[in-house]
């Protein structure tokens, strides 16, 4: 029984809710007002005016006005949430998921929630002006970084550093990715992983790796065999189902993953240089004697059907060789008229 209670918590993903919530404008005014009212009440409580009250009632309007100005009223302005376009808000109420605030808006909540993020980060404007105050102060000063707590759903790029991979062939290469992914279930980034950045990161890592080794880096058009560089569109889209496959424990949508770039390891890069001229050279090579061998036979049948010459088996076969010659050689031909009977 116990041992079907944890299969079933391993197999538990948290589903990402609209958080409860009211207008923060309407809360606020409120709020304002409340607190107006509560000095009002302290101040009818201590001055002349209220000594007709009754020594009970000036007490309790005392005490309210103290606890609602002094400590409900603040309070009540801590559930106040500002959201800009494309931003969330994961909250936690005593160590429970609350909810998830989308879209921008005013909002109020729980004042007792806590937002949570695992890869927040220190907020650019409290940096910039911590760095002021540093270059202000004479004697040095305290450095205080303050999380940003709201999450980004907007897509964002994630460009791994360069990594050195052995392809099919077991030659070294270096190869470099980029990522654009974003955020679309919140719950799980926050609560599935402990931070989904350096999660994601370490995914492209191992799914780069995992997707190199299946292709060689290049692949003679001849062969009709997949490769790194001229199969690329391929590599991609494997490559980002690869890493789908992973981010999704992460509440992360991959919209494309590219490869940036692509060299052979600079200990073998010299060898394969030379084999790539080899290569294009051999096949050069191969077309220009197959044009050759069209130009000729071309050749030999205009001869034949307009009657120019006759030429017999043997004058055939030195006109085809010195032809040939002609056509493949790597430099211009040096002709030598024949001014005597080719007999």
């Amino acid at each position: 029984m116990e041992n079907s209670q944890l299969g079933k918590g391993a197999r538990f993903q948290l589903e990402e809710h609209q958080a409860p919530s009211m207008n923060g404008m309407a809360v606020l005014l409120v709020n304002i007002l409340l607190i107006l009212v509560a000095v009002a009440l302290f101040i009818l409580s201590i001055t002349p005016v209220g000594y007709g009250l009754g020594s009970a009632t000036r007490i309790v309007f005392m005490v309210v006005g103290i606890a609602y100005s002094c400590i409900l009223g603040p309070v009540l302005f801590i559930g106040l949430k500002v959201l800009k376009p494309n931003e969330a808000l994961v909250l936690t109420l005593f160590g429970r998921y609350y909810g998830t605030l989308r879209g921008e808006g005013f909002y109020y909540v729980n004042p007792f929630v806590t937002a949570v993020n695992p890869s927040s980060k220190p907020d650019q404007n409290a940096i910039a002006a911590q760095e002021k105050s540093a270059a202000m102060a004479k004697y040095g000063s305290v450095n205080i970084t303050i999380p940003n707590k709201k999450m980004s759903l907007k897509a964002m790029t994630l460009n791994n550093e360069k990594q050195k991979v052995n392809d099919a062939l077991g030659n070294p290469i270096i190869i470099g990715i980029v990522v654009i992914w974003k955020v679309v279930n919140t719950a799980k980034a926050a609560f599935n992983v402990d931070n989904y950045v350096e999660y994601l990161s370490i995914q492209c890592d191992s799914a780069l790796r995992n997707i190199v080794r299946l292709f060689p880096y290049d692949a003679s058009d001849a062969e009709g065999e997949k490769s790194l560089r001229g199969s690329s569109q391929e590599v991609a889209d494997r490559l980002k189902a690869e890493i789908q496959g992973k981010a999704d424990i992460a509440g992360i949508e991959i919209l494309e993953a590219r490869i940036t770039h692509l060299s052979y390891a600079p200990e073998i890069a010299a060898a394969m240089l030379q084999r790539q001229q080899a290569s294009a050279i051999i096949a050069a090579r191969q077309m220009i004697v197959e044009g050759a061998v069209g130009m000729v036979e071309m050749a030999l049948a205009q001869l034949s059907a307009n009657n120019v010459v006759n030429l017999d088996e043997e004058r055939k076969a030195a006109m085809v060789s010195n032809l040939l010659v002609v056509l493949c050689g790597n430099r211009d031909a040096q002709p030598i008229v024949n001014s005597g009977s080719i007999y």
